[in-house]
């Protein structure tokens, strides 16, 4: 059987602050799907289930890139129904990894969501291979180890840096910083391209328990990442 990757979109369709559009990024699902899509199952959860949103300038951005516009061509039931997370919970030994593709929208639901959370820990502490990329590491900031430490712990991360979100513009509607986050949760161990946009990927581990903790900075890496859970799977 192949090995199962649960996939978790955002629910947030529109940034509360400002009620702009926001929701997950186009090529930070795509990629990733690409590299494994003939090597394992996806399963797609989100907090509410059913539609996932989609930022529609993901869309309009990356019309040009032929892998994220077939995946938006040719994959739709993918995140027009999702799973609820609250009906995954007890499914988690069900997987082999444990996927956060960005966009805005994790920033305003995932990083507090309860499921979420709990989801991820199970991951943790079976030492399964957990990604994120660009805001997708959000989801990582509200969870805890049995330890009482961060799961990011003495981790080296990555994440969208405050460079990237004041040349989108959007640095003003965010809730926080995430580069400042992880930076502080992790105790010094953000870091990121050296040039604004560039491909970064970084494989750390979670503290005292192992297993692979692959975070992306930005949608330049979300094939990388892609191809560090092919890793981290052993496939």
């Amino acid at each position: 059987m192949a090995p199962k990757v649960l996939v978790v979109l955002t629910s947030a369709a529109t940034n509360p602050s400002n009620g702009q559009e926001t929701g997950w990024y186009l090529p930070e699902f795509a990629h990733p799907w690409d590299v494994l899509k003939t090597k394992v199952d996806f399963v797609v959860a989100s907090p509410k289930g059913g539609v996932a949103p989609i930022n529609k300038q993901s869309i309009e951005l990356f019309a040009t890139d032929p892998v994220s516009s077939e995946f938006f061509a040719k994959q739709k039931t993918l995140w027009e129904d999702t799973v609820k997370l609250s009906d995954i919970l007890d499914r988690a030994d069900d997987f082999d990894a444990i996927y956060y593709p960005g966009g805005h929208g994790p920033m305003f639901d995932l990083y507090s969501d309860p499921e979420s959370i709990s989801l991820i820990k199970k991951f943790a502490l079976a030492k399964k291979p957990i990604g994120a990329v660009c805001h997708g590491p959000a989801a990582f900031l509200n969870v805890t180890l049995p330890s009482g430490e961060p799961l990011i712990a003495s981790a080296t991360v990555t994440g969208l840096s405050n460079e990237e979100e004041d040349a989108l513009g959007a640095t003003a509607a965010m809730p926080f910083s995430l580069e400042d986050e992880l930076q502080r949760l992790s105790g010094g161990g953000f870091v990121k391209a050296a040039e604004k946009f560039g491909e970064k990927i970084v494989v750390s581990q979670v503290k005292g328990l192992g297993g692979a903790l692959i975070t992306g900075e930005n949608p330049a890496s979300g094939k990388a990442v892609g191809e560090a859970l092919v890793e981290a799977l052993g496939l």
